[in-house]
């Protein structure tokens, strides 16, 4: 199996799968506010991981000798999951920082 070429190119698709949408949804909407989702752009970001997945599967396909559909999918799983990975922690790092939860307020007593 040719290792290197598999993660190289997985790293590669997480590079431009992840980072040109949150790229494009960073420079639209500015650095402080959070994205809407009603933006028809905002969905068409989700074609950029799918497009940089797919041409990194049929590059580790091309260019293997022995064993290409196996690492074909090694390419696929491991880029989907490093993409993931990606878009999950920017959005835990750059996502709304408000309460998680609601506490009761406390109860006043009468003192008197």
């Amino acid at each position: 199996m040719r290792w290197k070429l598999l993660l190289i190119a997985s790293l590669l698709a997480t590079l431009l799968g992840a980072g040109l949408p949150l790229l494009i949804i960073f420079a639209l909407n500015g650095p402080g506010k959070s994205p809407g989702f009603g933006g028809i752009y905002l969905l068409s970001t989700l074609l950029f991981p799918i497009a940089a997945i797919t041409y990194a599967s049929i590059f580790v396909y091309r260019h293997t000798a022995r064993r290409r559909s196996l690492q074909a999918i090694l390419a696929v799983l491991i880029s989907i999951f490093l993409t993931l990975t990606v878009l999950l922690a920017s959005s835990m790092l750059y996502g709304k920082s408000g309460p998680r939860f609601l506490l009761p307020a406390p109860s006043q007593r009468n003192v008197g």
